[in-house]
């Protein structure tokens, strides 16, 4: 069969239109997401389900035909495979315990691949219910945001217990990200072999670093993944996305060797249009103009496309979509960018 669009658009090809999905496509926008949760109990047993996880996988590639697919679970099943108890709690977001400096050399990766064989299952359950031209993509946590989580035990604006950690013992940062990397690129490679076309890693927080900090705990351990990855699987495709990262961007493909750079909302179109010159970017409408919709939506659609669509490009939110995002505007979406 052809390869599939987002595999194309990945390979550096222009497409006359882009492949499209977005970032927590499967989430609670949608009222069949909300009852295959609530039947599921806990969002970690959702994550731990491989028939759920399957279906909550596939829910929005019956309702749009996105030509991606990803699949369902947490950044955050890395540290819960280190015992590290996570929780999600109604309203207060995920929690754990917090990581002292001192307990970093205590952390113990030789349960994870026991742990984290549901999610592989998944992965081979949903590259089979998937129609052959719908790509699936694997992801995890890049190593920094999952950390920050670790380090707080909680969500914070702006991440400064993981920041402090990192300017007051940079060692057992830097040990503690090399742990996180390994066990990554592990958990990619399976997921790769289970069925996933390509993975994207996902630095949520990567934005808060200065530069030093930004090459010395975003971009190395990213590089570390990539390494492991592609010496295991040598055609991965790898989609790097450092939210908030900005001119970060301009030298983040060539030193982490992702494929594709993911763009927040923020970056400009100037800016992605330079970064095509190297490969494919991913991106990057802001989440909120798909809650407006309207003029909003079209309008920020079209700017897109107008100044990424002569390239190679996915398009995407330049972050998750949101719980309140109304069903008919991702419609009206779909609709815009296929009518190119």
């Amino acid at each position: 069969m052809p390869r599939r669009r987002l595999l194309r658009a990945i390979d550096g090809e222009t497409l006359d239109t882009p492949p499209i999905w977005l970032m927590r496509q499967a989430g609670r926008y949608l009222p069949e997401y909300r009852a295959t949760r609530a039947e599921a109990g806990s969002f970690l047993d959702l994550c731990y389900n491989p028939e759920l996880a399957t279906e909550v996988t596939l829910q929005p590639i019956r309702r749009f035909g996105f030509d991606a697919a990803i699949l369902f679970s947490d950044i955050l099943v890395i540290p819960d495979a280190l015992r590290r108890n996570v929780r999600f709690v109604a309203g207060e977001g995920p929690q754990m315990d917090p990581l002292l400096p001192r307990e970093v050399e205590t952390l113990d990766p030789s349960m994870a691949e026991t742990h984290l064989a549901p999610v592989i299952a998944a992965v081979a359950r949903i590259r089979e219910a998937l129609p052959d031209e719908t790509a699936l993509i694997g992801f995890c946590g890049a190593p920094f945001t999952v950390a920050t989580y670790m380090i707080a035990g909680h969500g914070t604006p702006d991440q400064a217990p993981a920041r402090l950690f990192a300017y007051r013992h940079p060692d057992e940062m830097d040990a503690l990200l090399a742990l996180l990397a390994d066990m990554s690129a592990q958990y990619l490679i399976r997921q790769l072999r289970a069925g996933a076309d390509c993975v994207q890693i996902f630095d949520s927080w990567a934005g808060i670093l200065d530069e030093a900090g930004f090459r010395r705990f975003a971009i190395a351990p990213v590089k570390r993944i990539v390494a492991q990855v592609r010496a295991a699987e040598p055609g991965a495709r790898i989609i790097g996305f450092a939210k908030g990262a900005g001119a970060y961007l301009d030298f983040y493909r060539a030193e982490t060797g992702v494929d594709v750079v993911g763009l927040d909302w923020t970056v400009p179109v100037a800016q992605g249009r330079r970064l095509q010159a190297d490969g494919a970017v991913q991106g990057n409408l802001d989440p909120l103009r798909l809650i407006a919709g309207g003029a909003a939506l079209e309008d920020g659609v079209d700017a897109i496309l107008a100044g990424l669509g002569d390239g190679p490009l996915i398009f995407n939110l330049g972050h998750g979509i949101t719980p309140d995002t109304p069903i008919a505007h991702v419609e009206a979406l779909v609709r815009r960018v296929r009518a190119r």
